[in-house]
C-alpha cells in the first residue's frame, strides 16, 4: 500500500518539523507560567491587562492543539494505511479522503508560520485614503473598504468601522477600521501601500478610461498601556456622527477627536453612541500610531513594521486593478497576478498575501 503510505509520511515529516520550528514543548511551558498567573493575588485588579494575559493563553493553547490534533490525526491515518490491504477499497478511499483534508489543515497551518513579525498575532488598525482622480478614486476608496471587509470576514475576523468620511459626490474620501482577530496584522501588513484601478468611470458622460488610486495604511493595534500618553499633550473635540452618505447616526455629540499636540497625529472615532467608549477607541488607535512612530525613529528599514508612507498618486503603486481594456490584478513587488478581478474585488486576496509573505520569508 505503498501509494497511501508515502504521502502520508511525508506529511508526518512535515509536522515533526513544525512542531521543531515552533518548539512547541516551550509553548506549553509559556502557557504553564501564563495560568500561573491567572492565580496569582491581585490579577484581576487590572481587568484590561488580565484579559490580554487570558487572550494569550487562548491564542497558544490553540496554536498547541491545532498542531497535536495534526499529528495524532497523521498518525492515525498512517496505522490504517499500513496494515489496509489492496482489496480493501472502502478502507483505502477513506484514507485518501483523511489524506486530503489533513493536507489542507496543514497547509493552512503551516502559513501561519510565515508569520514572523514582532505584531503580526495583533489585530489590525486599516485606514483607506482616496487619493488623485475626485470622484472615481472616491469611489475606488469604497470599493476596496468592502474587498477588506468580505477578506476579513471570510478569515473570520471581527472588522468595525471606527471613522469614515463620506465623498462629496459618491464613495468615501477616507475610512478607518480595526480588525479583530489573531494574525489579523499579519495577514494585513502586506496591504499597506498605494492600490491603483483602471476602468471605465461610471462618473463620466463620455464613459471614458480613468485611472484612479488610493492609499491603505495598516498598523497592528498596540494596547494604550503599553505606551505613555500624557493628558497635557492632548486635544480632545467632540462633534456629532454621521454616517455614510451623510445621514445622522446619532443627536448627541458622541463622536471624538484627538490631537496629539508633539506629534501632530490625529485620530477620530464613532463607532459607539457613548462618547467616553469613543474616546477609549481613539486613544487606542493614537497609542498604535504613537507606538509605529516610536518604532520608526529607532528602526532603518520601517518597511518591517508598516509599509513606506508615500503619497496616493502614479508611480507609486503596489498592486494594480485593470477592468479596461481587459481583466486583471497585478502585485507589483511579488509579480502576482490574475485576471479573475471579480473573486479578488469579493475579498479573495489570500494568494496575494501568501505570495508576498513567502518572497519576504524567501529574502530573509
Amino acid at each position: 500500500m505503498k501509494a497511501i503510505v508515502e504521502p502520508l509520511e511525508k506529511i508526518a515529516e512535515r509536522v515533526e518539523r513544525a512542531e521543531k520550528a515552533l518548539s512547541i514543548p516551550d509553548v506549553e511551558k509559556s502557557i504553564k507560567e501564563l495560568e500561573g498567573k491567572t492565580s496569582g493575588e491581585g490579577f484581576w485588579d487590572n481587568s484590561q491587562k488580565a484579559s490580554r494575559v487570558m487572550a494569550e493563553i487562548a491564542d497558544l493553547k490553540k496554536q498547541v492543539t491545532e498542531w497535536k490534533d495534526l499529528k495524532k490525526r497523521t498518525d492515525d491515518l498512517l496505522e490504517i494505511a499500513r496494515i489496509a490491504h489492496e482489496n480493501d477499497h472502502e478502507i483505502i478511499g477513506e484514507v485518501k479522503a483523511g489524506t486530503e483534508e489533513l493536507v489542507r489543515d496543514l497547509d493552512k497551518a503551516e502559513f501561519t508560520m510565515l508569520f514572523s513579525g514582532p505584531y503580526d498575532k495583533n489585530n489590525a488598525i486599516l485606514s483607506i485614503y482616496a487619493g488623485s482622480g475626485g470622484v472615481d478614486a472616491q469611489d475606488w476608496a469604497e470599493m476596496l473598504l468592502r474587498m477588506y471587509l468580505k477578506f476579513a470576514e471570510k478569515q473570520g475576523f471581527s472588522p468595525t468601522i471606527l471613522s469614515i468620511s463620506s465623498g462629496d459626490e459618491a464613495g468615501i474620501k477616507s475610512v478607518t477600521v480595526e480588525v479583530v482577530g489573531l494574525w489579523a496584522y499579519g495577514y494585513l501588513r502586506s496591504e499597506a501601500g498605494v492600490h491603483r484601478l483602471v476602468r471605465l468611470s461610471p462618473y463620466d458622460a463620455d464613459k471614458a478610461r480613468h485611472t484612479s488610486f488610493a492609499l491603505v495604511d495598516v498598523i497592528p493595534e498596540i494596547e494604550k498601556e503599553d505606551i505613555q500618553i500624557e493628558d497635557k499633550d492632548l486635544k480632545i473635540e467632540t462633534f456629532k456622527a454621521s454616517g455614510h452618505g451623510g445621514q445622522g447616526v446619532n443627536t448627541t455629540d458622541s463622536a471624538v477627536r484627538i490631537k496629539h499636540i508633539p506629534s501632530g497625529i490625529v485620530v477620530t472615532c464613532q463607532k459607539e453612541r457613548s462618547q467616553l467608549q469613543n474616546k477609549e477607541y481613539a486613544l487606542k488607535v493614537l497609542a498604535s500610531r504613537l507606538k509605529i512612530l516610536e518604532e520608526k525613529k529607532t528602526k532603518k528599514e520601517i518597511s518591517e513594521i508598516r509599509g513606506e508612507s508615500v503619497s496616493a498618486e502614479w508611480g507609486n503603486q503596489i498592486r494594480s486593478y485593470v477592468l479596461h481594456p481587459y481583466n486583471m490584478v497585478k502585485d507589483h513587488r511579488t509579480g502576482q497576478e490574475t485576471s479573475n478581478t471579480g473573486a479578488i474585488l469579493e475579498g479573495g486576496i489570500d494568494e496575494f498575501i501568501e505570495r508576498y509573505l513567502r518572497d519576504n520569508v524567501a529574502k530573509k
